[in-house]
């Protein structure tokens, strides 16, 4: 799904995006509520950015990355937690772009993210190439999902991936 994001374009530095786990829901500009297994997940784009909100049996995992006011958690290179029952993994890389190349990636990851139905993109208005997107899907029971933030006026592209999988209890076989 694609739709253009009615807010001003405040999200405009990959360096001041910041993660964090286990945030409340905050106000959300556009949704995609997913049915993946037996997982609900919610794809949430912010004006600062996304968050992806999980709930299963076993609970429920939130994460955001934005520029959050006040947050001192800059953006990790990589994150692996216990989340109750669950493993999470996070990993995050900034792409520096030539103005060309950054151009021919971002259409490339619109048309990919709109045209996918569990993809959620948001265009800013002011450029076509300032975008959030997000793509989830499950694969081998786990719950996964990649975002890309773009900055199209330092030719940045932030991309992350993020892992969540049932932890299974040393000594059980199954």
């Amino acid at each position: 799904m694609l739709t253009t994001l009615n807010t001003s374009y405040t999200d405009t530095r990959a360096a001041d995006l910041a993660w964090a786990l286990g945030r409340e829901p905050l106000p959300a500009l556009a949704t995609l509520d997913l049915e993946i297994g037996r997982a609900q997940l919610q794809l949430r784009l912010l004006g600062a950015s996304h968050q992806v909100l999980l709930e299963e049996d076993r609970g429920t995992c939130s994460e955001t990355v934005a520029c959050i006011a006040g947050s001192s958690a800059p953006l990790p290179l990589g994150v692996t937690k216990r989340v109750g029952d669950w493993e999470y993994e996070f990993a995050a890389r900034v792409e520096v772009l030539s103005p060309g190349q950054f151009a021919g990636r971002a259409q490339e990851l619109l048309a990919l993210v709109s045209d996918h139905p569990n993809g959620l993109a948001g265009v800013f208005p002011g450029s076509p190439l300032a975008f959030t997107a997000l793509l989830a899907q499950r694969y081998e029971g786990q719950v996964h999902w990649r975002t890309w933030h773009a900055y199209p006026q330092e030719g940045q592209l932030v991309a992350t991936r993020t892992r969540v999988g049932v932890r299974v209890p040393i000594g059980t076989s199954g």
